[in-house]
């Protein structure tokens, strides 16, 4: 039996992704990165020199404290890319961001000093690579034998080129908000996407795991796919706004269906 095409995207002719927690897995790679450059850092010939109060308290890191550290990151950055305001806010990409809360956050977690500044920045570097979903880098692939697929991340390109190639992701263009000097939800992120796309705003629909992107891309004329990812949507459930999405949204992918290669099939693309 065919799969009949949802009425609001047969004209699409290309599709926008959101990467960070949509097309990539970062809670996982974050958290057992930083692990490993606690462990390395423990088990190196520097170690033994810090100061017993710095090796005592980066040996009482648990694994809970490095998940609670990665999402504390995640929050700088979404509170960092809200609060922009372009032509206002001075101009800072992610990269740079990534490295700064690192810093602070060391600090507030009482492990300042105990890493070198390269060591800092090496650490900083784990956003570039983070593991796909595992039907990420197969879904946009089939998705891109009929569409073209590009990135629409806050990530900044060199961060957006090195996930591409670590994932094996096969984006036909990469496209970062930066390059529109804002941030998302800033109209002129979606809308810069699609005219750097060459398609009308209705031509091109947003792929996000979080409902408030969508809303944005929306708002800016972008047609909406919205799949399910664990943990990452912030709208509860019970909440008018995600309720009211349900009807809006117009192709929703709940965990477990599928991800991307549900997405190609809902459109109709085959195996």
């Amino acid at each position: 039996m065919a799969t009949s095409i949802p009425e609001a995207l047969r004209n699409v002719k290309a599709l926008t992704f959101d990467v960070f927690g949509t097309v990539v897995d970062y809670r996982s790679s974050v958290h057992q990165g930083l692990k490993k450059h606690a462990q390395e850092k423990m088990t190196s010939p520097t170690f033994g020199t810090l100061p017993e109060p710095s090796q005592a308290r980066l040996k009482a890191m648990t694994d809970d404290d490095w998940a609670t550290f990665t999402h504390e990151w995640r929050t700088t950055y979404y509170v960092f890319t809200r609060d922009f305001v372009p032509g206002k806010s001075e101009w800072k990409d992610v990269d740079t961001h990534f490295y700064d809360a690192l810093r602070e956050l060391l600090d507030k977690w009482g492990l300042a000093g105990i890493y070198t500044d390269d060591e800092v920045r090496s650490i900083s570097q784990i956003w570039h690579k983070l593991k796909p979903w595992d039907d990420s880098a197969a879904g946009i692939q089939r998705l891109g034998t009929r569409l073209v697929t590009s990135t629409l991340s806050n990530g900044n390109q060199s961060i957006l080129r090195d996930l591409n190639e670590y994932g094996g992701l096969g984006f036909r263009r990469i496209i970062s908000t930066a390059d529109f000097g804002a941030y998302k939800p800033h109209p002129s992120t979606y809308l810069g996407a699609a005219n750097a796309l060459g398609f009308r705003p209705e031509e091109v629909a947003m792929v996000a795991a979080h409902l408030g992107d969508l809303a944005g891309a929306r708002s800016n004329g972008l047609r909406t796919i919205y799949v399910e990812r664990p943990m990452e949507e912030t709208w509860g459930v019970e909440e008018n706004r995600y309720k009211e999405a349900r009807e809006w949204v117009d192709l929703w992918i709940a965990q477990g269906e599928g991800g991307f290669l549900e997405v190609a099939k809902r459109l109709g693309i085959p195996e």
